[in-house]
């Protein structure tokens, strides 16, 4: 990492910022530099740290491709757009209709994997931030707010199209 700072502009690693036996860059960043932050309440995509080396900015994303793209999209991206001097894109979201039923902790921003039907989400069979095929046969994220405890079926909901993430 020290390396990296002193040949780049920002580094973005991918993966072992969690807490396994494995887990090495976030203490490699508390170490070698600041952390500014670790853990963030939305799922997928806790586990991402915020920091610097030397003065070169560093965003560690998780390794699970799902909860990798979420990070990316909200969290590495707005900083590379603020260094850069860009303004900040905010993803559109657009109202639909759920046709599922969702239970999550609250406190927690979560994002589901839908395809739409018209504008109607059908929920991904499948749970797993580590699941590739979840981003590739859907067609994007339904946005559900840190007090919900209960989705139910008809409900509108919030749905980013993959295309504003990117």
């Amino acid at each position: 990492l020290r390396r990296a700072a002193a040949e780049s502009d920002l580094i973005i690693t991918s993966g072992g910022v969690s807490t396994g036996e494995e887990d090495h860059v976030r203490s490699a960043i508390a170490n070698h530099g600041s952390l500014y932050f670790w853990r963030l309440a939305i799922k997928p995509g806790r586990p991402v740290a915020m920091g610097q080396i030397g003065s070169t900015p560093l965003a560690g994303l998780p390794g699970n491709p799902v909860a990798a793209l979420l990070t990316f999209a909200l969290v590495a991206r707005p900083m590379i757009e603020s260094l850069a001097g860009a303004t900040m894109h905010v993803p559109r979201r657009f109202r639909v209709t759920s046709e599922f039923a969702y239970k999550k902790k609250t406190g927690r921003r979560e994002y589901v994997r839908v395809s739409l039907d018209g504008l109607k989400a059908r929920r991904f069979p499948k749970e797993g931030a580590g699941m590739l095929t979840s981003l590739t046969e859907t067609d994007g994220l339904v946005e559900l707010p840190e007090e919900l405890t209960r989705l139910e079926p008809g409900t509108e909901v919030d749905f980013v199209p993959y295309s504003e993430l990117i």
